[in-house]
């Protein structure tokens, strides 16, 4: 599979948090393309899970970022010329619930991590994945863009905007000389797709309402985020690897990806493009009183697109039916369609003319 210029072929690659949702997507990618995998995560929460599913060849290292001494043996045993960071705390209402720790893994997991990367030779590039959510959310109904200012209300939000700090700050101090390794950070909107079992997400709770036959209730139908499929933020995030490890110095700074302008949506039309693809999904608006969370968030990916020459392949309702289909053929069928949906997806960039897609 020859694509982002082939640079991934036979590449040593670490991938933290590989046993999450987006983690496993990206490691059934990388290995597709011919790299050398290095995984290190916590075990996979959930059964099932869309990384013990996928059953990928490929070294697996159970480990805690937040333990600093374990995460150096890791980079120091394998030497990666490449690393992804995915492993994080990735969910706002368990942060209310246990603040510290978010807070500990999200920043000082990170901190554990580009210290390890300072600390071993091999590494040339290295890409930090946080969130939208790290902007200071003033309900605008424009995008933010990279250089608006970062903050956040709740624990899990405040956190990756520290996240973004701890990034700037090792760039700065460790990473700008000639030779050191390239540091980038990326922004993504809310990803859908198969695969995701995480508590307190809108796909997985539908989910799991659907093998209860009961429907799901929403806490908020009408806030609005800006929805993906997983692979359009990951096709953004190997992209950008590519550049890194091609030695674009320049590139080494924050960027977000986030969908076309059609995939702002309010949650309320994300589930009734879900349910045309799947009809018996049913929801319902809760009435119980809820934390705070932002009703309103856009991502403006015009730097993506205009200095990385990236741009989204699916349309929101592409997305919404590719999800679908991928949980109805495991409920249904009990098959496992990631690597079909992958092909496929690489078709459509190729139809569309996406360079990262040249054959």
């Amino acid at each position: 599979m020859r694509l982002f210029a082939d640079q991934y072929r036979g590449r040593k690659v670490l991938l933290t948090g590989h046993t999450g949702f987006k983690g496993s997507w990206l490691a059934l990618w990388l290995t597709e393309m011919g790299a050398e995998v290095t995984g290190m995560a916590l075990p996979p929460e959930t059964d099932p899970n869309h990384w013990d599913l996928l059953r990928l060849n490929m070294s697996d290292h159970r480990c805690d970022v937040r333990d600093g001494s374990a995460v150096l043996h890791v980079l120091a045993s394998t030497q990666p010329e490449i690393v992804f960071h995915l492993a994080a705390q990735p969910l706002v209402r368990r942060s209310y619930r246990d603040p510290l720790q978010t807070w500990s893994t999200n920043v000082m997991g990170t901190a554990n991590l580009l210290e390890a990367c300072r600390q071993t030779p091999s590494v040339r590039a290295i890409l930090v994945v946080t969130s939208d959510k790290c902007y200071e959310n003033r309900e605008w109904s424009w995008g933010y863009r990279e250089t608006d200012r970062l903050g956040g209300h709740d624990p899990y939000s405040a956190s990756k905007a520290a996240t973004e700090m701890v990034v700037a700050s090792y760039r700065n101090s460790f990473f700008h000389g000639e030779g050191a390794p390239l540091l980038a950070s990326a922004r993504a909107g809310n990803v859908i797709g198969g695969g995701d079992w995480s508590e307190d997400r809108l796909i997985p709770d539908l989910v799991r309402a659907i093998t209860q036959q009961s429907p799901l209730e929403i806490r908020s139908p009408g806030a609005t985020r800006p929805w993906q499929h997983v692979l359009e933020s990951l096709s953004g995030y190997l992209l950008l690897g590519q550049q890194l490890l091609e030695g674009r110095r320049e590139l080494a700074e924050g960027w977000n990806f986030g969908p076309a302008a059609e995939g702002n949506r309010t949650v309320a039309d994300v589930l009734a493009r879900l349910q045309a693809h799947w009809p018996q999904l049913s929801w319902q608006a809760s009435a119980q009183p809820q934390p705070h969370e932002a009703r309103l968030l856009y991502l403006d990916s015009a730097k993506a697109k205009a200095r990385l020459g990236w741009k989204p392949v699916w349309s929101l309702s592409d997305a919404a039916g590719a999800t679908a289909d991928w949980y109805r053929a495991y409920l249904e069928q009990g098959n496992v369609i990631s690597r079909a949906q992958l092909g496929a997806y690489i078709a459509s960039a190729r139809a569309a003319g996406v360079a990262w897609s040249a054959a």
